[in-house]
This record gives structure tokens, C-alpha cells and sequence, in this order.
């Protein structure tokens, strides 16, 4: 029976993205859970995290990567670590140094600067970045040392926190470094936050650790490491490790459907809301189901129940 759901791995040190990917794919292989041509399974990851980064990576599995789009767009929550004193092309602590500064902050300082920091807010990226300009990526520009020039954005800082706040500042005196805990919308690049606050302060800093510790819906708990993965290339049952389809869609209600609706929304057709029995009190999105089995992401409007995205289970 083929997998349909997620892998949360807990993405270690110099792992690429889609090198986890990968490693997925292979242990469904070995498992004999990949498939071949058409009856393949589908593999993808829900968000993107740097090889320098650690954390929550969500991968999806079969007719969850129908869900991938909506797992980018979800807020994320990081640690990282500023290490003050030096900038670096890159922002992180693989790049060249590019500034540095003697001038290192204190506590006190950093306090206040933080809801500088924090709500809306405009960001330009890292040149050193996946995002494309005139279709090419910006790290390959940058690396073939042509000038890159990335367009200030703008994203949300849902909290700032510093990660340790029982520290004293009249004992800590000048900081090397310092770690935050940050809540944010799509699109934000926390090198790019690093690089700002640092700069805020009157100094230079990068990322010296980056952590993700929450994608979504899926925190740290959920997560497995990469020895665990591997497992199931070597015959560990791979429902031991697999959320369920469902478990991306936590923060939607759910509600469940007849079997004669269930057939119409997956054949595609269009169900009135007054055709739900009780008439549930659904606005937006919900997901649909029968007999608690996922039928389909769908969307009311306007009084009328139409499919986003139909599930082949």
C-alpha cells in the first residue's frame, strides 16, 4: 500500500534540502515504497532550511505533497545566534568576512532594539539566496561575482525574543554574541534579520546557528533524526515514522461527508452548503472527509463548497 503523509525530520548540519529529499526516497526504495513510473511516489519538502540550518524540515509523502504550497506559506519559528563583530558575504558563518567592527553591544541594547524589529517590517534578502532575478538564482550570480541587486520585501515578525531572558545585564557586560527566538511569516530570511539587527546596534554581525524549531504545525516533537530514517530502508514499519495526511491541515476544521457527497466533490462538482447535514457553521477552508478519511482540501464560498485540492487515497 502506497505512503501518504509526512516525515518531519530534524535536519542535521550540512544536509541540503533537497539531499533530504533524497535521503527519503532512498529508504522508501530499500522499503520497497517508492514504485516505479507512473505508480511512483511522489516526494517533497515543505519549506526550505539552509545546509548551515538544523530543525524541522516537513516532507511530504504522496498525496500530501499536494500540501506543499500551503506548508511554504506557514509561519515559522527559529532560533539563531548573531555573532557580533563581523559581517560575511554570505550572512552566516560560511562566507568571507566583508565588515567588521570593534563596537560590541550590550544586553540592555539588544532589549531595546528588539521591537524595532518586531511586526511588519521591509528586509532585503541575502544576495547569497535561492531567489531567482531575470531567472537565474541569486547565489549563482553572486558566486560568479556578477552584482546582484535584491528587491527590499516585506514580511511579518510575529515575536522577537531574546532566548535566555533570566540573563542579568549588569553581569553580562558586552555581548560576542547573542541567541533569539523569532516567530515569522513567509518569506523571511532570518540572515537577513541578523544582518539588520547587528547593524541597528552600531556593529556588524552573521548567523552563527540557525535552528528551526517549528514549521507549521510540526515542532521538534514530531520530529525524527536521520538515523530513525534510515530505519526504514532496513525494514522498520514506516507507519511508526509517517503523520498522517491530516496532521498539515490541524489548523482548518474538518467536517465529514456522506458517501454520495464525497463522490460528488471527487468528481469534481460544486455541493451547496445547505446539502451538509446540521449545516455546519464552515467559513474558508476546511478539509472534507468521509468516514474520517481525507477526501479533500475544500473552500465554502459564498455558499457554495468547491474543491482546492481533491485526494486520491
Amino acid at each position: 500500500m502506497k505512503p501518504h503523509g509526512w516525515i518531519i525530520l530534524d535536519k542535521p548540519l550540512e544536509l541540503g534540502s533537497t539531499q533530504a529529499v533524497g535521503a527519503v526516497k532512498r529508504n522508501l526504495r530499500e522499503a520497497g515504497l517508492l514504485g516505479k513510473g507512473k505508480d511512483k511516489t511522489k516526494v517533497g519538502h515543505g519549506g526550505t532550511l539552509d545546509p548551515l540550518a538544523t530543525g524541522v524540515l516537513p516532507i511530504a509523502i504522496g498525496e500530501a505533497t499536494k500540501l506543499c504550497g500551503r506548508m511554504l506559506d506557514a509561519s515559522k519559528i527559529y532560533e539563531f545566534t548573531i555573532a557580533f563583530g563581523s559581517e560575511t558575504e554570505t550572512l552566516d558563518a560560511e562566507g568571507e568576512i566583508s565588515e567588521t567592527s570593534d563596537h560590541l553591544p550590550t544586553l540592555v541594547e539588544v532589549e531595546a532594539i528588539l521591537p524595532q524589529f518586531t511586526g511588519p517590517i521591509e528586509q532585503i534578502p541575502p544576495k547569497y539566496s535561492a531567489l531567482k532575478i531575470d531567472g537565474r538564482r541569486a547565489y549563482d550570480l553572486a558566486r560568479a561575482g556578477e552584482a546582484v541587486e535584491m528587491k527590499m520585501r516585506s514580511v511579518t515578525i510575529y515575536s522577537l525574543e531574546i532566548r535566555h531572558p533570566e540573563l542579568d545585564p549588569a553581569s553580562v557586560g558586552k555581548l560576542q554574541d547573542i541567541t533569539l527566538t523569532a516567530n515569522v511569516s513567509k518569506g523571511t530570511y532570518i540572515r537577513s534579520l541578523a544582518r539588520d539587527i547587528a547593524r541597528a546596534l552600531g556593529t556588524f554581525g552573521h548567523v552563527s546557528m540557525l535552528r528551526r524549531t517549528k514549521a507549521g504545525p510540526f515542532t521538534l516533537k514530531h520530529a525524527i533524526s536521520l538515523d530513525k530514517l534510515n530505519e526504514i530502508g532496513k525494514g522498520a514499519d514506516i507507519k511508526d515514522y509517517l503523520l498522517p495526511l491530516e496532521a498539515g491541515l490541524d489548523d482548518i476544521p474538518a467536517f465529514d461527508l456522506t458517501p454520495d457527497q464525497a463522490r460528488l466533490l471527487r468528481q469534481g462538482q460544486v455541493l451547496d452548503e445547505q446539502d451538509l447535514i446540521g449545516n455546519p457553521a464552515i467559513n474558508g477552508l476546511f478539509l472534507a472527509t468521509e468516514d474520517s478519511s481525507p477526501v479533500a482540501l475544500a473552500e465554502l464560498v459564498d455558499g457554495a463548497i468547491k474543491v482546492v485540492r481533491g485526494f486520491n487515497l
